[in-house]
C-alpha cells in the first residue's frame, strides 16, 4: 500500500502537522482525524482544500496521485452558511 506524506492545516493557521498516510484513505477521514486530534468544533462542517494545487478533495475520495503529491499542504476549512434576516 503506498503512502503520501502532507502537511495538514486548519484554515486560520493555528494548528499544522506533518503526516503520512495511506493513499486510500479518504478525505473525510483526514477531515475527522484533525477535527478529533486538534478538539476543533463539532457541530461545524468543514472540507478539505489542497492549497498547493488549488484543489478541493471531496470527502469520498482518495488521496490518489492525481490529487495530492508528497509535501503538498491541506487545509481544513470550515464551511460558512449564510443565514437569513
Amino acid at each position: 500500500m503506498s503512502e503520501v506524506t502532507v502537511i495538514l492545516r486548519t484554515a486560520d493557521r493555528t494548528r499544522k502537522a506533518e503526516v503520512t498516510v495511506p493513499r486510500d484513505q479518504r478525505g473525510a477521514d483526514l477531515i475527522q482525524g484533525a477535527v478529533t486530534n486538534w478538539a476543533l468544533p463539532t457541530d461545524t462542517d468543514y472540507s478539505l482544500v489542497n492549497v498547493t494545487r488549488g484543489k478541493a478533495i471531496r470527502p469520498d475520495t482518495h488521496l490518489s496521485n492525481d490529487l495530492v503529491c508528497d509535501r503538498d499542504e491541506l487545509e481544513i476549512q470550515p464551511v460558512l452558511v449564510a443565514g437569513t434576516a
